[in-house]
């Protein structure tokens, strides 16, 4: 079972394989590109081990596959599955989201 230390850190969400469907649902990057927005939409930088070890178990799951080589770049793309994936999980991250925001303000 996961703990809420696997999707939460303290000052920023940390979810790499969700992070890396939504750096793809933008459009296809390379391993790279990815980290810097990643970086840019959550103010952290994913380590290459750690965005390379969320990228291998996308692609194990089949929800992004590698397109072909751009001079030594290995770009990545969404699957059908990997979309309907990150929307999933899109939405239950806004339900988490709106149950939560108002209980954040009672103190």
């Amino acid at each position: 079972m996961r703990s809420i230390y696997d999707v939460v850190e303290p000052g920023g969400f940390s979810d790499p394989q969700y992070l890396v469907l939504a750096s793809l649902a933008a459009g296809p990057k390379h391993g790279h590109a990815m980290l810097d927005d990643i970086e840019q939409m959550t103010g952290t930088r994913l380590g290459p081990g750690t965005l390379y070890g969320a990228i291998g178990r996308l692609e194990g799951q089949a929800l992004i596959e590698r397109l072909p080589e751009e001079e030594r770049r290995k770009p990545y793309k969404l699957t059908d599955a990997g979309v309907s994936a990150f929307a999933a999980k899109t939405a239950t991250l806004e339900r988490i989201v709106a149950a939560a925001a108002p209980r954040a303000l009672v103190r």
